[in-house]
């Protein structure tokens, strides 16, 4: 994937900055793996593993603490 899509990581408000978290997270996982085919194969597995919804959680923590930081914690 060659396409520009994320020109900063300033946002207006923290709802903005959670709702990047968590496209962050979505295009991480499109890039790990690119096949959709294999993506809905797995869908199911994650989708109903606490373990995984955990896992998916943290991940967009952490993505939203880096926006966050981006922010400065959104302070003015």
């Amino acid at each position: 994937m060659t396409d520009t899509w994320l020109p900063s990581l300033i946002t207006s408000t923290p709802q903005e900055g959670f709702e990047l978290a968590i496209t962050l997270s979505r295009r991480g996982v499109k890039y790990t793996q690119p096949d959709v085919e294999v993506l809905k194969k797995l869908r199911p597995d994650y989708a109903n593993s606490a373990e995984g919804l955990t896992w998916a959680s943290q991940v967009i923590a952490i993505n939203f603490q880096t926006v966050a930081a981006a922010n400065n914690y959104w302070r003015t």
